[in-house]
């Protein structure tokens, strides 16, 4: 298996805290940007191993998480 980036363990930390899982959040991503998100994908921008900046910023807006690059 694997391992997550920071980013994908923030993710699923964040998942847990508001009581969503992962399919939730692919068909929410999937509302929000008409990009078609399934497991494999998902998993893929978790791990690292495939990182679409539309789709990580999608998560940060869905989720409310904040940016790395543009903190205050």
């Amino acid at each position: 298996m694997t391992e997550k980036t920071s980013f994908g363990k923030e993710v699923l930390k964040k998942l847990v805290d508001v009581g969503k899982n992962q399919k939730w959040l692919q068909d929410e991503i999937t509302a929000k940007t008409g990009l078609y998100v399934d497991s494999s994908y998902m998993n893929k921008a978790l791990t690292g191993k495939y990182v679409s900046p539309k789709l990580v910023e999608a998560i940060r807006e869905i989720l409310d998480l904040p940016d790395p690059v543009n903190k205050a």
